[in-house]
């Protein structure tokens, strides 16, 4: 099972730093092997709720996800994006910017690339940050099968059934930040998180209608079977929603590795190469936590996903004025997730136990 769903990435990771070696030597295998280790710490808590879309498509939906979704993630986000990034921003010209990235250090109008994509950063920490905080207020507001911090999560239910109380809390939030953390930038991060707001409710609002419709569909055939609550697998063109879905996810979490990454090295070449690597085995991760039905074992890896998301909203939106380490952002996210484990853990080991003592008070005496 586990070489079955995470070969690809081994054997990637393998051919990676042999080339990474090949090309800048023992400097370049480190710094590839450091740049996928960034990656996995960083966008871990991005497996655990890919796998909760992902586990809702059907299996054609899946391979799709695992290969053109692949393709995507590695030279897509990790490439073309932040050089569009730049392209729009600093409004140079793409042939500029590919020059830029691809001959370290050299500088156009006193700037690296680097530099310019640092200058991008109030545009898309505000459109990344709305997006997540969208992702986490959806979650918190809404009723749940199970609570992990119930002291926190069920007054925020209550007031969650108040119509459109997400996308208000979202639009306070942009306010108060480009308030007090954009300054000159003001206008810019209001634009982008007014655009990474309407991102979600229109990727987020389409997938819904197209799965509603096909749920209502599959319902009279499926009541018949159905023993709990099952999950309908959907296809067509709901799954691609939930697809665009995907990648814009993607999107919002890879900015703050693209941008680490360069405090490690500016070679355009190691980034892609490191970030891939890393972005192969959250796609591995994803995949694995459906086909072993983590989620459904373990209740609260999914709460902890999305309070790591909501910490990494307000990093990205505080981040437009204040430099927040990435080692901060990875522990925060790791931190969650496995509070989140081994809370799980200590649930059915309670669970286990109260129904081995009702088995226990259940058999006959003598």
């Amino acid at each position: 099972m586990v070489l079955r769903t995470f070969g690809w990435s081994f054997g990637i990771t393998i051919v990676g730093l042999i080339a990474a070696g090949l090309f800048w030597g023992w400097e370049g295998f480190g710094v590839v092997l450091v740049l996928s280790i960034l990656e996995i710490s960083l966008s871990f808590d991005n497996a655990v709720v890919n796998a909760t879309v992902l586990k809702r498509m059907n299996p054609y939906w899946q391979k799709i996800f695992l290969t053109i979704g692949v393709l995507i993630a590695v030279f897509g986000m990790r490439l073309i994006f932040p050089l569009l990034v730049v392209v729009l921003t600093a409004q140079l010209s793409p042939g500029t910017v590919i020059d830029l990235a691809l001959h370290e250090g050299k500088e156009y109008q006193g700037y690296t690339y680097g530099e310019y994509l640092e200058m991008a950063n109030p545009a898309i920490a505000a459109f990344g940050g709305i997006f997540l905080l969208m992702i986490f207020l959806d979650f918190i507001l809404e009723e749940k099968d199970f609570n992990w911090l119930r002291w926190i999560e069920k007054p925020l239910e209550k007031i969650g059934k108040l119509d459109a109380l997400s996308t208000l809390i979202a639009l306070l939030t942009l306010a108060l930040v480009a308030n007090q953390f954009a300054g000159e930038n003001a206008e810019t991060v209001l634009l982008a998180g007014l655009l990474g707001l309407a991102t979600y409710l229109a990727v987020n609002g389409l997938a819904s209608v197209f799965e509603s419709r096909l749920e209502d569909e599959a319902e009279a055939e499926e009541e018949a079977e159905r023993t709990g609550k099952s999950i309908v697998q959907v296809g067509g063109k709901a799954a691609f929603f939930l697809f665009l879905y995907l990648e814009v996810l993607d999107a919002s979490f890879s900015f703050d590795g693209v941008v680490g990454a360069f405090a490690i090295t500016q070679d355009l070449f190691m980034i892609t190469l490191g970030l891939g690597i890393g972005a192969m085995y959250i796609r591995s991760l994803t995949v694995f936590l459906v086909r072993k039905g983590t989620l459904d074992d373990y209740v609260y890896l999914e709460h902890g996903a999305h309070y790591a998301i909501g910490a990494l909203a307000v990093i990205l939106m505080v981040g437009i004025e204040y430099h927040v380490s990435e080692i901060v952002t990875g522990l925060v996210g790791v931190g969650f997730i496995g509070a989140a484990f081994l809370s799980s853990v200590v649930r059915n080991r309670r669970e286990q136990t109260l129904e081995d003592g009702a088995e226990s008070e259940t058999q006959p005496v003598g």
